[in-house]
């Protein structure tokens, strides 16, 4: 089963290639997101990197959280799942 995992305190010009370089030597990953903002496309500081093992995602948990990465201490645990939020933005009428 796979396993995401959050990866935050990212340098704004982290790739997902540079993360892809950061975890590969962890196991298979399957999956790598780093999340950009909508108006700019700029890198937001955090990112997921997905996991085909979940013993693979906790060796990574375990050496990177907290360590080193382009001159920031990154963040490394396990994804939360999605809050749903209610959607929409909308205008409501009442």
């Amino acid at each position: 089963m796979a396993k995401k995992l959050y990866v935050g305190n990212l340098s704004y010009k982290v790739t997902e290639d540079d993360l892809k370089d950061l975890f590969k030597e962890f196991g298979a990953v399957s999956e790598i997101n780093v999340v950009t903002d909508r108006a700019t496309g700029k890198p937001r500081g955090f990112g997921f990197v997905e996991f085909s093992s979940n013993e693979d995602a906790d060796k990574a948990i375990k050496s990177l959280n907290g360590k080193m990465f382009q001159d920031r201490e990154i963040v490394v645990n396990e994804a939360r799942p999605r809050r749903n939020s209610g959607g929409g933005g909308g205008f409501r009428r009442y």
